[in-house]
């Protein structure tokens, strides 16, 4: 298949260059057995790129099976993946299949795999390097043929260096490193996809399409997009709805996009008390949290351009070995730029080895983390699954995160 008939058939919309280049190496490394590992932001639309690859893949008459490795309690996961005997745990009533052993010549696509618990990562070690696994309760060891593709929205690196992910395993699962690119590094697409979206919404509602003035695309082009694709097809679900008139200008579209200036940061740093409505003014230190994350943003999109430039004639078989090195190496750096960095002398933080200080308070980012996610759990009277939905974390993320503390 070329690109665009990939595109026509898992109706992917856009033609960004950096969209062209992740669909390519899909396609390419497709025909090979190499795990992948797919990195990219929340609502880049991650959970398409597996399916091109076992589609175009020597497996694609066998099973597809996808698995969000957050969804899954800690206490099941082995079981899941590997199966269980009978009345290896409380609840065992029967011999149960794991998704290794039903898609044993297919493809199992591992979504959030860094919230893997260190246990099923020894495991899933083992049937990288072996084929290898046993079922929860036996010892007998049985084969399977199955290929990885694995994805995450997390800086494996620094998982890797906190000891919540094994080296060993980052490296069997990085072989082929895939990079889907964030909706505002293709600008040019926005227009393209909310056409789209417009056109779906207005057949499953039976009404007229919504159309963008030019003030109104521009809006939306310059916008940062935190939840990418994702984002903008709620959006457009929302206006298709809500709007009487269909011509929609820039006044009407601002009120359907949270305050751009705090959207670039991450969930788990906002101010305090921020609570869907955002002051127009950040204060100083929180404006220095702000840019740093950007600029921790902008070296991880440095990597992109540097995988783009490590690439021979288009071809994915020349990003091994030595070349694969150079950009974990990079990734290192991305997490080291905290570190690096030189905070101007009237700021009220510091960068230290363990993170970045606040002066005043004394805090580091992880006591501010620690300090908003005790606000949000307290807000919502316990209530962890309202918390970590606010905060845009999974809840095993947030139990981690609490246990942590």
């Amino acid at each position: 298949m070329t690109v665009q008939e990939i595109k026509n058939r898992f109706r992917i919309i856009g033609t960004s260059p950096l969209l062209d280049r992740a669909i390519d190496i899909a396609r390419q490394v497709a025909a090979t057995d190499l795990s992948v590992l797919i990195t990219g932001e929340s609502g880049t639309g991650k959970e398409v790129f597996p399916q091109i690859i076992h589609q175009n893949s020597s497996r694609k008459h066998n099973h597809y099976i996808a698995v969000n490795c957050g969804a899954i309690p800690e206490g099941t996961i082995d079981s899941e993946l590997f199966g269980h005997e009978k009345g290896s745990f409380t609840g065992a009533h029967d011999t149960r299949k794991g998704y290794f052993e039903v898609a044993d010549g297919g493809t199992i696509f591992l979504d959030e795999v860094g919230e893997l618990p260190l246990p099923t990562q020894v495991r899933l070690l083992r049937v990288l390097e072996t084929g290898e696994y046993i079922r929860v309760g036996s010892s007998k060891v049985l084969k399977t043929n199955v290929r990885i593709v694995a994805a995450t929205n997390v800086n494996m690196i620094q998982l890797m260096e906190k000891g919540r992910f094994r080296e060993d395993l980052y490296y069997r699962l990085n072989t082929v490193p895939l990079i889907i690119p964030p909706l505002r590094e293709r600008k040019e697409d926005i227009p393209l996809l909310f056409r789209r979206f417009a056109a779906d919404f207005a057949d499953k509602y039976h009404m007229p399409p919504i159309k963008l003035s030019h003030d109104a695309e521009e809006m939306l082009i310059s916008y940062y997009w935190k939840g990418n694709i994702r984002q903008l097809k709620n959006v457009t679900e929302q206006i298709s709805v809500l709007e009487k008139i269909r011509e929609i200008d820039a006044k009407t579209i601002a009120g359907y996009l949270p305050d751009n200036s705090i959207s670039t940061m991450p969930a788990l740093f906002r101010p305090s008390g921020v609570d869907g409505n955002v002051p127009n003014e950040l204060s100083e230190k929180e404006l220095l949290y702000k840019v740093l994350f950007e600029l921790r943003k902008d070296m991880i999109d440095m990597k992109s351009i540097v995988y783009g430039l490590l690439e021979k004639d288009g071809k994915v078989s020349s990003i091994t070995g030595s070349n694969t090195r150079i950009l974990n190496k990079l990734d290192k750096d991305i997490h080291n730029v905290e570190t690096a960095m030189q905070i101007h002398p009237t700021a009220h933080v510091e960068v230290h080895e363990n993170g970045v200080k606040d002066l005043e308070s004394g805090q580091t980012l992880d006591d501010r983390e620690r300090e908003i996610i005790r606000r949000t759990v307290e807000k919502h009277n316990g209530n962890k699954k309202a918390a970590a939905k606010e905060l845009g974390i999974s809840e095993r993320t947030l139990f981690r995160k609490i246990k942590e503390e």
